[in-house]
Parts: C-alpha cells; sequence; structure tokens
C-alpha cells in the first residue's frame, strides 16, 4: 500500500475542478465527519443515528489493524472535504498527523479519550488522556468507551447546534446500552474465582480490560501495544513459560492479526488457542454479519469466548441488548 507521501499527488488529482468546501454543516454538503478507528466509528454512528444531513465515513476497515494502516487516496480526499474529524487519540493513529498534513484537513477534530485515566505497560497511569504516550486501547472497558461517546456527542453537538438534542437523545440510549454492557460483563466474569481469571491474548491490548474486570493478564504473544511486532525467541520462551506456571488455560489470537504465532506458542504450552471465528476483536471490529460487527456486539463475544474458556456458562444478556 503507497505511504502518505505518495499518495499526496493523488490527492492533488483527485480534488483537481472541486468547488471550495462549504462552511461546516451548510448547503447540501451536510455535515461531513470521518472517524479514524472501527470502535470510533461505532460510537459516532450512534450518536449521529438517523440524522439527516451528516454523513460519516470510517477510515479503518473491519478486521484491519490500526498499526499498519496507511491512507488511500480516497481515505486523504475524504479527510480534504471533513468537517470534523474523530480520532482515538494516545498514539494510536500513528499515521493520523501525516494525513492531516497531506489532506489539508481544516476542521475540528474530536479527542474522544479525553477524561480517561491513561494504562502504561507498567500497570501504572498517567492521569487524563490527551495526545501524551500510554496505552492508547481504552475501549475494551465499556466505562471507557461511555466517555468516549459522551465526548463524541460534545463535539458533534458543538459542530452542527441544530442537532444537538438528537445527538444527546441518541447518546443517551446508547450509553444505557454501554452501562448495561458493563454491568453484564462484570456479572460473568464474576461467575470464576478471580484466582482462575487468567488471559494470554495476541499482543498488549487488553490492560483497560482485564484492569477493569478483575483479570490477571499472564502475558501476550506479541508484548507490545503494536500488533505488528515479532515475538523473540527468548519471549515466547518466557510467555510458555508462565502459562504453564499459573496454569493458564488458553491462548486468544485476535481477529486483525495472524493467529501463527498464537498456535505455535499454545502447542508448546499444551493450551487451547482461540482463533478464526472464535478469536477475540480488539484493535478491529469484525465486517457486518460477524460476531464482531458493532462495538457491543465484539465485547460480547469477547467476553462469552473468554469465560467459556475459564469453564464457565455465559449468563444471558440483558433484554436491552438484544439477541447477540
Amino acid at each position: 500500500m503507497p505511504s502518505v507521501v505518495a499518495v499526496v499527488g493523488m490527492l492533488s488529482i483527485a480534488l483537481t475542478g472541486c468547488s471550495p468546501a462549504p462552511a461546516e454543516g451548510a448547503g447540501n454538503k451536510g455535515l461531513q465527519v470521518v472517524a479514524t478507528t472501527t470502535q470510533v466509528a461505532d460510537f459516532t454512528r450512534n450518536v449521529v443515528g438517523q440524522a439527516t444531513g451528516v454523513h460519516v465515513t470510517q477510515l479503518i476497515q473491519p478486521n484491519q489493524s490500526v498499526h499498519s494502516y496507511d491512507p488511500s487516496a480516497a481515505d486523504l480526499t475524504a479527510l480534504a472535504r471533513a468537517d470534523v474529524l474523530i480520532e482515538n487519540g494516545l498514539g494510536l493513529e500513528e499515521w493520523l498527523d501525516d494525513s492531516v498534513t497531506a489532506s489539508g484537513f481544516s476542521g475540528k477534530i474530536i479527542h474522544s479519550a479525553v477524561g480517561i485515566d491513561v494504562l502504561h505497560d507498567d500497570g501504572g497511569d498517567d492521569g487524563e488522556a490527551g495526545h501524551h504516550a500510554g496505552n492508547p486501547h481504552v475501549w475494551t472497558d465499556a466505562a471507557n468507551a461511555e466517555i468516549m461517546v459522551h465526548n463524541i456527542t460534545a463535539g458533534l453537538s458543538a459542530a452542527d447546534p441544530g442537532k444537538a438534542e438528537l445527538f444527546g437523545a441518541n447518546a443517551d440510549r446508547y450509553e444505557a446500552d454501554l452501562r448495561a454492557l458493563d454491568a453484564w460483563i462484570r456479572a460473568d466474569v464474576a461467575q470464576v474465582p478471580r484466582s482462575q481469571r487468567l488471559l494470554v491474548s495476541n499482543h498488549d491490548a487488553l490492560g483497560y480490560f482485564t484492569a477493569a474486570y478483575g483479570i490477571t493478564y499472564v502475558g501476550s504473544v506479541i508484548p507490545s501495544f503494536d500488533d505488528n511486532a515479532e515475538p523473540s525467541a527468548a519471549e515466547i520462551d518466557r510467555l510458555v513459560a508462565a502459562i504453564r506456571k499459573t496454569g493458564a488455560k488458553a491462548v486468544f489470537s485476535e481477529a486483525s492479526v495472524n493467529p501463527k504465532a498464537a498456535e505455535t506458542i499454545s502447542r508448546e504450552a499444551g493450551v487451547t488457542v482461540y482463533s478464526g471465528d472464535d478469536a477475540l476483536y480488539v484493535d478491529s471490529l469484525g465486517p457486518a454479519g460477524s460476531a464482531g460487527a458493532t462495538y457491543v456486539a465484539a465485547q460480547v463475544h469477547n467476553v462469552r469466548r473468554i469465560t467459556t474458556s475459564w469453564g464457565a456458562t455465559p449468563l444471558p444478556l440483558p433484554e436491552r441488548l438484544g439477541d447477540l
């Protein structure tokens, strides 16, 4: 895939002949919104709902790694025409600054993770989220997802005040869903004694999830926030030893990551590997029709697989979350 620099020329051609964009939310163009990740885009669509005159463009596609993403000319064109850009932040979208510069985007930026306590690889936090470094996978805790939705709602309402009431009503309904999800996860996990809540996953992306729900994170196949990193032989040996020592029963691959390393480690450790349709949705949601097509569905899928690996039977979902 071409780099950001390589597509600048294509972007210039794509925009040739385009008339200047009207003011945000004005005219027939409506409010043009670009959301970076699959999770941020899903939150945004829930806030926008059926609002007319609001168009949401999602950059990262289902089962695509945010760490290896490289924008196309079409992506940069969407950014160039956007009134609002919604990001996860915390350094997750390493490519975003270059993309904004290359596209000439000059609209409003909504930092959806503002107000979330940021975890670091030492297990500590660094206060409220901003643009500083830290574990960027904040959405894996459903309570953090609610904060992100609140930030997105506030930003969109400021960008299009005429729709603020509608955005707020949509957000209220969705935030109630997220609170129901959070309560269900806590109850489901609580079926298992804390000493048995052990998790091994593909990369260091579930720190907020494990901290929020009382789970011991044994280790990751890729010991990095970046799912493109490669584990060394020594790191593989250490993880296999940790699995055997703790008694962890499974290794979880992720839908957007090649499962080969996870499968190798599971064989060496003599435990079950969850991959394919049983893989977790972490860095990316899945395509329409998959078990991880939405944030809520992905969290339900993940928790069901994890608690099943511990020998528990997942609890029924609350009625408001529907039949997932």
